[in-house]
């Protein structure tokens, strides 16, 4: 990546130039030095500093220079002077505006521009400034060459400034993400066409709330980048204010979303509002240790938003975990900390020097007259509140509601402590119906709708809603009509659920009588516990992820075993499958690093890590092994491509046996994840090395589509009803001449029932509160009849080709 270094006469000046560039990046990383001023406090340069910071911005990618004026030019042109030739030939010195060509030059490195393409963003960066005080804007140009021909698309901006500074940067990093030329122009204004890719060339469309802008590309990607375009213009360019997008109308239908859970859900809406944590009365113990308080703070709150952000990307893109950036900024805002640590300096304790730090930038924010910028206050008001529990020791804010809970989007935790009993649904502005969030909520029997975008938040408080979860339907004030409609399918599905309970402890079979196994997917005792109450045959998977997760080593022996035992203990006795380790890539262990990955879906995860870390793998397969002997076990391993890591995976089962030195358990079996479309295709050499095979129809979809599967952009696409992916699952059933089964969430969708067991699956494995309702599909089950049609939906057009042929 392109280095960036700053040479100014003042070090002040320096400082905020580069503030208000990173700004602009997201949390994306991009070297920048500064040398500026003699010192601190003294004006003018120093060839010497900057030959320093040339060298410190250098990784390899050369170093874009840029100056404010007079000295600065000469002490930069001497400081080249300096350099080795080697070293000389990668600096460019650029006759860039400091503010303006730092700006574009940090989003054009960010987004791995050359170095020469970043320095002609900078010396283009006045053009936005110069278009306000031009002449009126002349006819659209001409298309150019090459533009002609490609997918066209137009959208409204929404946000309350138009596409300023940040959500252009936004949309510039977008642009430069796709192997595509997206270009754009103001409709409303006439503007010529701009490379959408360029920060100073976007700046010229003047483009305000209300503008309609015009987007075309040409290119390998061409309708991708303008989806996923569209995608971003449609949540505000990750501006998500309330502002952004107008509240939904009284009586109106909200539209539909993305069913992300399903079930009828009525109820007033409530939206998350933490109970705010007391700040003590304490006193300080010394400058040094009260400021070392909030130093460690503050990094553990670095750590867990990075955590969120990160598995907020995973699964619902980097889009909608952009909001989390800003909270990363604030943690290191110059001014909150300055301010903090004069208080501290000052006597005061860190709790207390803390808050009233953070209520002064919040209130200085909720007074001013935009109110774009008043919606400021609340995020700085939520990492101040972070901090102060970490400092105090107060637990996690967590939603507690009754009713119908309205967020942007919740992180697993959230999701994880919602109670069914007061939550009568969840609607959500982004997210996806494989996002953590939306499995949380069906193993919760939790009704959602997900990616309803911003307007949604803006439903206020007390309004009755109506949802249904399992077509993604949202209606906002429902009229009298339309409100009883809904709470007759509510009482019917309650009083479904009811019939499906009584007699959940039983096995279900078809109605000609074969028998099909229902486990749960758990990933703690307490889900094992949850699945025993539902009725749930054996734990078709568990996560032991769980077990290895947000810690700084791995656990020994001992403790998974004893963890293992006890989730068999609350099913009383069934059989628990273990999949071993599936983190890696997208789920990164501290304590097991591997290098960053350009697509970690498609890297070292899984079956893949745990060979590549081979004692962690071994002390896990003897606590596997130890627990077998005690209680029927099922082991299988993620994430398996070839026969070879089969047989290798069995080999180190094997050598944890021998390790144990009490032969092998009777009734452990070994099974392979079906997630990979080979592992399909060669269902059949496996089933020669294994006892049953699992498909995960999560991993299976997304592989097989080449559809991510928390994307947004791609929720339509990434459906596991598609006809290639049942075909997958189809020939595993035909080829493997042992037991499949189904652990994915296209298990616990009661329509899937017909398909999957007319396809030959024998077992299927959901979510704890999903059981009893699944049992139930299987109940009313031909084969006679599901076995033809399931055949013919392989022939199907398309996904909803095959829930036809099932309705």
């Amino acid at each position: 990546m392109v280095g960036l270094v700053v040479v100014s006469h003042s070090w002040a000046l320096a400082r905020a130039a580069v503030a208000l560039a990173s700004e602009m990046l997201h949390g994306r990383a991009v070297r920048i030095e500064i040398a500026a001023g003699l010192d601190e406090h003294t004006f003018g340069t120093d060839a010497t500093r900057i030959v320093t910071a040339v060298q410190d911005a250098d990784a390899g990618d050369g170093v874009v220079v840029l100056m404010d004026l007079g000295s600065a030019v000469l002490s930069a042109e001497l400081a080249l002077d300096l350099l080795d030739d080697g070293a000389r030939d990668r600096v460019v010195l650029c006759p860039a505006p400091l503010v303006e060509g730092l700006v574009v030059a940090a989003v054009a490195a960010a987004t791995g521009a050359s170095r020469d393409e970043v320095a002609a963003e900078a010396a283009g960066a006045l053009a936005g400034k110069q278009s306000h005080f031009a002449a009126p804007p002349p006819e659209p140009a001409a298309p150019a060459a090459g533009s002609a021909g490609g997918p066209t698309a137009a959208f409204t901006v929404t946000g309350p400034h138009g596409l300023h500074a940040r959500p252009a940067a936004r949309l510039v990093a977008q642009a430069r993400s796709h192997d595509a030329r997206l270009e754009l122009r103001n409709r409303t204004t006439g503007s010529p066409w701009v490379s959408a890719a360029s920060l100073s060339r976007v700046a010229t469309l003047g483009a305000l709330q209300g503008h309609e802008l015009e987007v075309r590309a040409t290119g390998a990607q061409a309708q991708e980048a303008v989806d996923h375009l569209l995608v971003l213009a449609a949540s505000g360019f990750g501006e998500h204010t309330q502002d952004a997008v107008a509240p939904p109308a009284p009586r109106r239908p909200a539209g539909a979303g993305v069913p992300a859970s399903p079930g009828i859900g009525v109820g007033p809406v409530w939206h998350d509002r933490g109970a705010p944590v007391v700040v003590p009365a304490e006193t300080s113990r010394g400058a040094e240790t009260e400021w070392r308080r909030i130093g460690d703070a503050v990094a553990a709150v670095r750590r867990a938003v990075q955590r969120v952000r990160a598995d907020t990307a995973r699964v619902a893109g980097d889009a909608e975990a952009d909001v989390f950036d800003a909270h990363l900024l604030l943690l290191d805002d110059p001014e909150l900390v300055g301010d903090v640590r004069a208080r501290v300096d000052g006597g005061e304790a860190a709790a207390p020097a803390w808050a009233a730090a953070v209520e002064r930038i919040a209130a200085e924010f909720a007074g001013l007259g935009d109110d774009y910028l008043q919606a400021r206050a609340a995020d700085v008001r939520a990492v101040g509140d972070q901090v102060l529990r970490a400092l105090t020791g107060a637990p996690a804010a967590a939603p507690d509601g009754e009713g119908v809970l309205v967020a942007e989007d919740l992180t697993p935790a959230d999701a994880a402590a919602l109670d069914p009993a007061r939550v009568a649904g969840v609607l959500l502005a982004y997210g996806s119906a494989t996002s953590h969030a939306a499995i949380l909520a069906r193993a919760r029997g939790i009704p959602a709708v997900a990616g309803l975008g911003a307007g949604i938040t803006a439903v206020p408080a007390g309004t009755v809603v109506a949802l249904d979860g399992a077509t993604g339907r949202v209606v906002v004030d429902p009229a009298p009509d339309e409100l009883a409609a809904f709470t007759a399918a509510a009482a019917e599905q309650g009083r479904r659920r009811g019939r499906a309970l009584e007699r959940a402890a039983s096995p279900a079979a078809t109605r000609d009588g074969v028998a099909v196994a229902v486990g749960a997917n758990v990933g703690s005792v307490r889900d094992a516990e949850q699945a025993a109450a539902a009725g749930a045959d054996l734990a078709g998977l568990v996560r032991t992820e769980f077990l290895f997760l947000d810690r700084s080593r791995a656990p020994e022996v001992d403790e998974q075993a004893d963890v293992y035992r006890r989730i068999a203990a609350a099913l009383g006795g069934r059989r628990i499958t273990l999949r071993t380790l599936d983190v890696g890539g997208d789920k990164p262990l501290r304590y097991a690093p591997g290098p960053a990955e350009a697509n970690p879906y498609l890297g070292v995860r899984g079956i893949r890590l745990s060979a590549a870390h081979p004692r962690l793998f071994a002390a896990q397969l003897r606590a596997v092994v130890r627990v077998a002997h005690e209680t029927p076990v099922s082991v299988m391993f993620p994430m398996v491509a070839t026969v070879a890591e089969l047989l290798r995976a069995r080999q180190a089962l094997a050598e944890a046996v021998r390790a144990e030195g009490r032969g092998e358990p009777a009734g452990l079996l070994v099974g392979v994840m079906v997630e990979v479309p080979a592992a399909a295709l060669k269902a059949a050499a496996f089933g020669r090395h294994a006892d049953f095979l699992s498909v995960g129809t999560n991993d299976l979809t997304q592989y097989a589509l080449a559809a991510e599967r928390g994307n947004p952009a791609l929720a339509g696409l990434a459906d596991p009803f598609d006809p290639g992916v049942l075909r997958l699952v189809g020939h595993a059933c035909r080829a493997a001449g042992v037991p499949v089964t189904v652990c994915g969430e296209l298990a616990a969708d009661e329509r899937a029932a017909a398909v999957l067991t007319g396809l030959g699956v024998r077992g299927l494995s959901v979510a704890p509160g999903a059981v009893p309702l699944v049992k139930e599909a299987v109940r009313a089950v031909d084969l006679a009849v599901a076995g033809p049609r399931a055949q013919a939906a392989l022939d199907a057009d398309d996904a909803d080709g095959v829930r036809a042929l099932f309705a």
